[in-house]
């Protein structure tokens, strides 16, 4: 029994100096910045002597957030917005986020080791992803050049409808590529070409010019108030352009001209993802959440005391209008009664139109009923003119 207390501390350390070594070796093995919790393929993740992994990790995750807190900002702001134009924004919006966010998220997959699997979520959300944002900006250019020449916006639903239909074609696209190059031909999801990789591509190039074509002929709008949209909308296709133009000429060419081709494979692809999300996020996505969360202008009153204001709209609004109607309608009356050519020659003949050759006598009738008065409702009937002649009535006349 003695024996057994002296043996069973001597074992416990035993176990405890071998379970410390153990990580202590495999901490040898990890690189600097990282501790002993993250594993061999995930190392990237905190790797401070390569530190473009840590660079594009704290850009992406910063992207990402922002991206997430926009989107609940203009889910919980749609019930305010009230005019039907900008309305039709907030889905092509709201799904363009959705479509950054993805970008975010998959550059974390170029921070790990390649493996079979990780190469084919690569592959096939590349050009997905780009194909969702720049539907986006294609629809947004549909959406404003359409308000500017018919001054109505389609709806919401059917702008979110059609980017959606024209990102399935490049999944369909990335699908038939995967399925040749890897059940077909049975290569490894890995090793592929960069020419390859960039061709299969070539259909989010397409929708990025159409959007920036679309972008174009929205400036061209009768409406001036929807140009700042086209202007952002114009600004974010042409950056997206250039950096599509930088990335894949690097990819392509410059690797293998500075030697580092299979090395610098994927910073390249991960900082392009990184560049292009926030390229989207402030050129096209804040302005234009702006825009839409944007109260409508308010009609101002005119100022009668300020002489910087034109003559015409000081005449137009004049202080006649504080004149009640019934008093404006009596005046006029009077005008009208009183200056009529007709009524001074029945007022100068009264005497000697009583010995008329039929020798009757006038009719007694009261004089204001018998004399032509145009009103008001007369004078805006007739387009503001007044009438030469009284109407013709079809009873018995004055004279």
């Amino acid at each position: 029994m003695a024996l057994l207390r002296v043996l069973l501390p001597l074992l416990l350390l035993s176990v405890s100096h071998l379970a410390s070594s153990q990580d202590l070796d495999s901490s040898e093995d990890l690189p600097r910045g990282c501790g002993w919790g993250i594993v061999r393929p995930y190392t990237l993740l905190c790797d401070l002597d390569s530190i473009w992994g840590v660079a594009v990790e704290s850009v992406a995750a910063g992207g990402a957030l922002t991206a997430i807190l926009l989107a609940l900002v203009l889910l919980c702001r749609l019930r305010h917005i009230s005019e039907g134009e900008k309305r039709s924004g907030v889905g092509p919006i709201l799904l363009l986020l959705l479509g950054v966010l993805g970008l975010f998220g998959l550059s974390f997959a170029y921070l790990i080791e390649q493996d079979e699997s990780l190469c084919l979520i690569r592959r096939a959300l590349w050009g997905l992803l780009f194909a969702v944002c720049f539907s986006c900006l294609l629809v947004q250019g549909v959406r404003l050049r359409r308000i500017g020449r018919e001054r109505r916006s389609p709806g919401g639903c059917a702008l979110t409808g059609l980017a959606l239909g024209l990102s399935a074609v490049q999944g369909i696209i990335a699908a038939e590529w995967l399925l040749l190059t890897v059940l077909r031909e049975g290569r490894a999801a890995c090793q592929y070409l960069p020419l390859d990789f960039s061709l299969a591509c070539s259909y989010v190039l397409a929708l990025l010019l159409a959007a920036m074509i679309a972008a174009s002929l929205a400036l061209c709008g009768k409406t001036r108030q929807w140009r700042c949209n086209a202007i952002w909308l114009l600004v974010a296709c042409v950056l997206s352009l250039l950096l599509w133009v930088a990335w894949v000429g690097f990819y392509l060419y410059g690797n293998e001209y500075l030697g580092r081709s299979p090395d610098w494979n994927d910073p390249a692809l991960a900082i392009a993802l990184v560049a292009q999300g926030w390229l989207l996020l402030i050129f096209h996505a804040i302005p234009e959440s702006h825009i839409c969360l944007r109260p409508p202008p308010q009609p101002t009153a005119p100022d009668y005391f300020d002489t910087s204001q034109n003559s015409t709209r000081m005449r137009e609004t004049s202080f006649d209008e504080d004149i009640p109607l019934s008093h404006r309608q009596f005046v006029e009356n009077q005008g009208y009664g009183y200056n009529d050519e007709n009524t001074a020659g029945l007022r100068s003949g009264g005497g000697a139109g009583q010995h008329n050759s039929s020798g009757g006598a006038r009719p007694s009738a009261p004089f204001r009923s018998n004399v032509y008065q145009p009103t008001e409702m007369t004078m805006i009937l007739n387009g503001g003119a007044v009438p030469s002649a009284p109407p013709t009535y079809t009873g018995r006349q004055l004279w």
